[in-house]
């Protein structure tokens, strides 16, 4: 499934279609992105249901309701139930370690200036190996990203 032409649905002909037309190369490497980043084939230290509660939740803390269902059904998926709730924003967990990768993922979703060397020592010290580290980089990057250019397709196309 091609998620952003998916969620733009942009009406056959219209000026946003030919726009997508035009774009198609960009779209599909951000598919592949999206495959890349939530359904990696070594997630590491971010489960499957982890990057996708965290992907919805950051869909939802930039008021993107259809994005963070798409991502609400890889949790399921993903068959952690655990994870669902992380997908809300304003929900955390016990787990130190998982608390302090969502509180960045909020950060980068919320505050992305405010992202400092003393928030990656948090999450080293909560116990988050560096390359989890670069993989929540990532998804928040790649998230954030897909969030944006499916308002701006939006915008382009008239779509609320």
């Amino acid at each position: 499934m091609k998620i952003i032409e998916t969620l733009v649905s942009a009406k056959p002909g219209s000026a946003l279609a030919d726009a997508m037309a035009k774009r198609a190369e960009i779209l599909r490497l951000s598919q592949a992105a999206h495959d890349a980043v939530l359904l990696a084939r070594d997630p590491g230290g971010l489960s499957h249901g982890l990057r996708a509660a965290l992907a919805a939740r950051m869909a939802r803390h930039n008021g993107n309701e259809e994005l963070a269902a798409h991502y609400d059904a890889l949790v399921d998926r993903a068959a952690e139930p655990e994870m669902a709730p992380l997908s809300i924003p304003g929900t955390s967990v016990s787990d130190t370690r998982i608390a302090e990768m969502v509180r960045h993922a909020d950060m980068l979703t919320l505050a992305p200036r405010e992202a400092t060397r003393a928030n990656i020592e948090s999450l080293r010290a909560a116990g988050v190996a560096d390359a989890d580290i670069v993989r929540l980089s990532e998804l928040a990057a790649f998230v954030n990203y897909q969030v944006r250019v499916i308002a701006g397709m939006k915008l382009i196309g008239g779509i609320k």
